[in-house]
């Protein structure tokens, strides 16, 4: 199955084992998908589609992305633009951010329309977040979702996960409604219940389960932390218990590998409830380890394949 992800990879500064010690590394939502996806299936061909800009930093990112297991023939270069950075905080798990973005050629992604169609057309299953939509102008966005669109009327399956972070838009209200818009475009839709329930209001995860699927997606898969996982596939409707763990040491890429796992799982073909199981237990591991990218195990994956 060949995958393409769209979206910003960041230089990401991350907590290290001292006080006020951080390591440099390379993450962002759509992009620790793809990592995670790349390293767990050998049934998915995984390209990523961002733009990066002419520096050091900008190189030294491609070269990770490669070494990652991605394709990067679809990174476009801007001259003259570098990669957005980002820092984690992290309190007894829980992470928050700090952003440095203005100088990000990813906010310029889709303004190669003709770049952005090519990627799609050599994928079978394309993935986008909320976080990709709102990092672009109107522009880029109407751009974006239009592929999308296009990406569905041509067969191809499309995968959103909402990933809502109010601060990257100009108001709430034009957060919800774009997003309600990419939920139109998707076949997948992968909705995190915490974040659905502040800002459409939803009662329950049900509500967001409802609202997603009326909405057009064909599955729906709503997270919801420790709680059970929702999920409504081909019309038929299901939950999937989630472990409990003694200890998380930080949650971030917790839902971007579960993603991943999920994706893993339409690669090969396992039926829903078994993937859900699978990303539950891969972002169990996740969430033990520190950053987005957490190296998982050789005995881990083999229990995952």
């Amino acid at each position: 199955m060949r995958v393409l992800a769209i979206g910003e990879c960041m230089a990401e500064m991350a907590p290290g084992t001292q006080p006020d010690e951080f390591r440099l590394g390379f993450a962002g939502d759509t992009f620790n998908t793809a990592w995670y996806l790349a390293m767990l299936s050998s049934k998915a061909e995984v390209s990523y589609f961002t733009a990066v800009g002419d520096d050091a930093l900008s190189t030294r990112m491609v070269q990770v992305i490669a070494d990652g297991g991605i394709d990067t023939r679809h990174i476009q270069m801007l001259p003259g633009k570098s990669v957005g950075l980002y820092m984690i905080s992290l309190d007894n798990g829980e992470r928050s951010f700090s952003y440095w973005r203005g100088q990000s050629a990813a906010r310029l992604l889709a303004r190669d329309a003709s770049a952005l169609d090519a990627a799609i057309a050599s994928a079978e299953l394309v993935y986008v977040s909320g976080i990709t939509l709102a990092i672009l102008d109107a522009q880029g966005r109407a751009t974006l979702l239009g592929a999308m669109q296009n990406a569905r009327r041509a067969g191809k399956r499309v995968a959103f996960d909402p990933n809502l972070r109010v601060h990257l838009w100009d108001s709430p209200a034009q957060m919800t409604e774009t997003i309600m818009h990419a939920a139109a475009c998707c076949d997948i839709a992968l909705p995190s219940f915490e974040d659905e329930a502040r800002w459409f209001g939803d009662s329950d995860a049900e509500a967001t389960l409802e609202r997603y699927s009326k909405a057009g997606a064909g599955t729906v898969i709503v997270k919801n932390g420790s709680d059970p996982v929702l999920y409504r596939d081909a019309g038929t409707d299901g939950s999937v218990s989630v472990r409990p763990l003694t200890s998380v040491v930080d949650t971030t890429a917790a839902g971007d590998s579960f993603n991943a796992a999920i994706f893993a799982g339409l690669a090969a073909e396992l039926p829903i409830n078994t993937s859900i199981e699978q990303a539950c237990s891969l972002a169990g591991q996740v969430v033990q380890g520190k950053g987005a990218l957490v190296p998982i195990s050789l005995e881990f994956l083999d229990q995952l394949a």
